[in-house]
C-alpha cells in the first residue's frame, strides 16, 4: 500500500490547514507552536532540543480506518508517520526532516509516539 498518498489525502484538507494556521500564528516556529498547541486531546508535540528534535504523536489512535474497525494492522501506522512527515515538510520546506516511529497503539502501546529530527 502507498501510505504516502493515503496520508496526504487524509491530512491535506483537514489537519494541514489547522497546523499551518497555528504555525503562522506562532511566528513560524515549531517550538512556539508545540508550546502553545502541543497538548490537546488529539495531538501532542514536545520540544526535546529546540529547533531540532521533537516528539509528536497522539494520546490515542486517531486514524479513521482503525477507529472504524477497517484495519488493525500495525503496518498501517506508517500512514501516521507519513502524515507527520508531509505536514512538517510543508511547514518547513527548506529543512530536512526525519520522522521515526517510537511506538503505536496498534503495536500495543498506550499512545502513538514519533521522534522528529529537523536539520
Amino acid at each position: 500500500m502507498d501510505y504516502r498518498s493515503k496520508a496526504i489525502h487524509c491530512v491535506k484538507n483537514t489537519v494541514l490547514p489547522i497546523q499551518e494556521k497555528q504555525f503562522k500564528e506562532c511566528g513560524c516556529s515549531l517550538d512556539e507552536q508545540y508550546k502553545k498547541y502541543g497538548d490537546t486531546e488529539g495531538f501532542f508535540g514536545k520540544v526535546i532540543d529546540p529547533g531540532h528534535i521533537y516528539e509528536v504523536g497522539y494520546p490515542k489512535c486517531v486514524c479513521p480506518d482503525v477507529c472504524s474497525g477497517k484495519t488493525a494492522d500495525k503496518t498501517h501506522c506508517e500512514c501516521s508517520r507519513q502524515s507527520i512527515l508531509y505536514i512538517l515538510e510543508h511547514l518547513l520546506p527548506d529543512k530536512r526532516i526525519t520522522v521515526n516511529t517510537m511506538e503505536t497503539v496498534l503495536e500495543g502501546a498506550r499512545m502513538c509516539r514519533f521522534y522528529v529530527v529537523v536539520e
